[in-house]
């Protein structure tokens, strides 16, 4: 294993510190502890055992943040088919679930995941499956 030199900024601990207290996503979290404790001098190869990185992964997190800061440590844009579901669409499905089913029309009182992508396509001109709609409403709770 090579020896990584990186000279890292005289403010970098702190920013660290405050970078991980205001993250919310779990990985660039987990991405940033690892990278402080490689900071405050421990080796690579003892953070990246101890938080289940591989040596790699976190070599290339603390050189991501030695060039380009705390920019560096959060994800980067993945290739593949972009999402179906927008923020808006959500939003507007997420109002839908709030709403009374026999008001839309529903024979039920209670909303069923095809019910809801029908009324969503009437309402958008989105047309959704039932699956779809069910993995946003699994992420509401």
């Amino acid at each position: 294993m090579r020896t990584l030199k990186l000279h890292f900024p005289d403010d970098a601990l702190p920013t660290l510190d405050t970078f991980v207290k205001q993250t919310k996503e779990a990985r660039v979290f987990r991405r940033a502890q690892a990278v402080r404790d490689v900071v405050k001098g421990q080796r690579l190869q003892t953070v990246s055992d101890t938080l289940s990185f591989t040596y790699s992964a976190l070599r290339r997190g603390v050189h991501r943040f030695a060039t380009e800061g705390t920019r560096g440590l959060v994800d980067r844009p993945r290739s593949g088919r972009p999402p179906t579901i927008t923020c808006a669409l959500e939003q507007h499905l997420n109002r839908l679930v709030d709403q009374d089913p026999l008001e839309q029309g529903s024979l039920s009182s209670q909303w069923s995941c095809r019910e809801l992508a029908t009324v969503l396509a009437q309402q958008t001109g989105v047309q959704l499956g039932r699956e779809s709609v069910r993995g946003v409403l699994k992420k509401r709770t």
